[in-house]
């Protein structure tokens, strides 16, 4: 259980709005590059297999293939480094993480589609 001091010293760093996505979902992820002193906008595209934590320090998982290897890629949800995360397609499941993905090469991978839009929660 929080105090009040400290969700209120978190507010103020909670992004103002985040897109409505679920587990299943395939998102692109924008995320800030600092590479010397270039800073470049680099996208990764995937199907986001968990959520975790809640506040401050809720994070999701994105998994993608690239060739015949997978990769994954742990982000915060409020970091100032992911710029945006945009909700391409929704996916059908009916667990909290698809950990099983990991496990499957070629068409077992997809995930059969959700018929429901995504929106920007308040």
């Amino acid at each position: 259980m929080k105090t009040k001091l400290l969700e209120s010293v978190e507010q103020k760093s909670l992004r103002p709005q985040t897109p409505y996505f679920e587990v299943g979902d395939t998102v692109d992820v924008h995320c800030r590059i600092v590479e010397g002193e270039k800073v470049r906008t680099q996208i990764f595209t995937g199907t986001v297999i968990s959520r975790k934590g809640r506040g401050m320090n809720e994070m999701f998982t994105v998994r993608r293939m690239i060739g015949d290897e997978g990769v994954e890629r742990v982000f915060p949800l409020n970091s100032p480094n992911v710029i945006d995360i945009r909700p391409i397609r929704s996916g059908k499941s009916r667990r909290a993480k698809l950990y099983y993905l990991r496990d499957r090469v070629g068409k077992g991978v997809r995930l059969s589609q959700r018929h429901s839009k995504h929106t920007v929660s308040k």
